[in-house]
């Protein structure tokens, strides 16, 4: 069950991976990236909604005072890791941005600790280790020895680099702590509506509603709603049922390799020496945070 567990993991992962060719598409048409993550959660929300009220409407029921959970997971979370990751990308580059984000499974570790009493062993503190240097080298940003760094970081840069992070890094224990009391998709659904009710009333989408009446972008939308959203948090939450948070953090680490494979295969950038030795540094970690029975 565990292996199918960490393969549920990867699956969910694997698909947000591949969220760069539903943003490039929408991204044509002029949209910012709050709108797009706004377009993001609000088309998985409907979707979800209107799929549970046809299928199973009794997980579409849950009591007020569990709201907090989805305000963890949908605004907490998704919604501020979001907003802190592209200010971050505005900061400083997309390549740093993307290293602070993957701190994440340090902080996940960390809480983890604190309020599921997981343990932190070596092997858990060694592949954390890989894949924060994995992520370095597939972001392509991994500064020479003795030379001079292009690296520069603002407070500000610093600061919401690390709260995408930290916020990235909240899914997995809200989630934690929701699924024992409510289905997959139940959570799924819920931080969906959340992070929407967030992002909506700030993201402008008024001012692009030309866009709406094309049919490539109705086609962006759906696919972007669908695999990299609905089908990767349901992937990931179904296998944080039988996986430690800290473990699952790890092993979702494999979403920047996907991310760089699809630049390379459908968008037709250079993989360098240096990300190719990152993609195996992030699938040795994923390998080696696996239990051995």
């Amino acid at each position: 069950m565990e292996k199918r567990a960490y393969l549920l993991i990867i699956a969910g992962a694997t698909l947000w991976g591949i969220i760069g060719f539903f943003v490039r598409g929408l991204y044509g048409f002029g949209f910012s990236p709050l709108q797009v993550v706004s377009l993001r959660v609000f088309a998985a929300a409907l979707i979800m909604i209107v799929y549970l009220f046809f299928t199973r409407p009794e997980l579409l029921k849950i009591r007020f005072r569990d709201s907090l959970y989805f305000v963890g997971t949908g605004i907490f979370s998704l919604a501020f890791f979001n907003f802190c990751y592209f200010t971050t990308m505005k900061e400083t580059s997309i390549a740093v941005a993307v290293i602070l984000l993957y701190t994440a499974p340090a902080f996940v570790a960390v809480l983890s600790r604190i309020f599921f009493g997981e343990k932190l062993g070596a092997k858990k503190v060694f592949s954390l280790g890989l894949t924060f240097a994995g992520c370095a080298f597939v972001t392509g940003y991994f500064p020479s020895f003795g030379a001079s760094s292009a690296f520069s970081l603002s407070g500000l840069g610093l600061l919401t680099g690390i709260g995408s992070g930290l916020g990235y890094a909240l899914y997995s224990i809200f989630g934690k702590a929701a699924l024992e009391k409510y289905h997959t998709m139940t959570i799924a659904t819920y931080t969906f509506v959340f992070a929407s009710l967030a992002l909506l009333p700030v993201s402008g989408l008024g001012n692009m509603g030309w866009a709406f009446s094309t049919a490539s972008f109705w086609l962006y939308l759906l696919g972007l709603g669908l695999f990299p959203t609905v089908f990767a948090y349901l992937l990931y939450t179904k296998g944080l049922e039988e996986v430690e948070s800290s473990r699952a953090s790890i092993v979702a680490t494999v979403e920047p390799v996907v991310g760089t494979l699809v630049g390379v295969f459908f968008f037709g950038e250079m993989l360098s020496s240096w990300q190719l030795a990152g993609v195996l540094l992030v699938l040795v970690a994923v390998v080696l945070i696996q239990e051995r029975k």
